[in-house]
């Protein structure tokens, strides 16, 4: 059955009971305890994500543990892989292997980011990822995809990580990207 938008019937309605959102933007402000997430925020959030595959990819450990540094990870069952600066460093130094030229010779690419107001000065947000490698002897291929859950937190005026799920979903050739196998 074709829904007519004109009526207001779409498929939206149909799915949630609600009207279309307006086209008109919300200039409305809004901070990060209420139910809205401000674009300046969402953009903030997204770049953290951003920044996270840049480092990794650049097989910057150093900044990647700066980035994380007043986080908790985590795994999907909710264990505790590392806390803080020095455990996440440790983490990546110890499981993550660099070629010749000092890079995991990675692609992380995340997509799919929603931010949504966990609380007063609290964002979660959700994303997929997907890390492609290649190397002498391994054609371009993913290698692992999977999604995060990360909690952000405002301190001294800037959103911080302050908890990542890391929840890996299929696994694909990582001989050549991890120091162990994950399966």
């Amino acid at each position: 059955m074709i829904l007519q938008v004109a009526s207001e019937t779409c498929w939206h309605r149909e799915m949630t009971n609600s009207p279309l959102p307006s086209s008109e933007p919300d200039s409305t402000p809004r901070t990060i305890g209420q139910s809205r997430v401000s674009a300046e925020d969402k953009a903030e959030a997204a770049e953290l994500l951003a920044r996270y595959a840049e480092f990794i990819d650049a097989g910057d450990f150093e900044g990647l543990a700066e980035l994380l540094a007043d986080a908790e990870l985590l795994d999907q069952s909710g264990n505790r892989i590392a806390q803080g600066r020095e455990e996440i460093l440790g983490l990546y130094n110890a499981m993550t292997l660099r070629h010749a030229d000092g890079t995991p010779l990675t692609s992380h690419v995340i997509t799919n980011v929603i931010v949504e107001s966990a609380g007063p000065d609290e964002l979660q947000m959700r994303s997929r990822f997907t890390v492609f490698q290649a190397t002498d002897s391994l054609p371009l291929q993913p290698v692992v995809v999977g999604r995060y859950v990360d909690t952000l937190r405002r301190i001294d005026g800037s959103l911080r990580f302050t908890a990542r799920v890391m929840m890996p979903q299929a696994w694909g050739d990582v001989t050549q990207h991890l120091s162990f196998d994950p399966r």
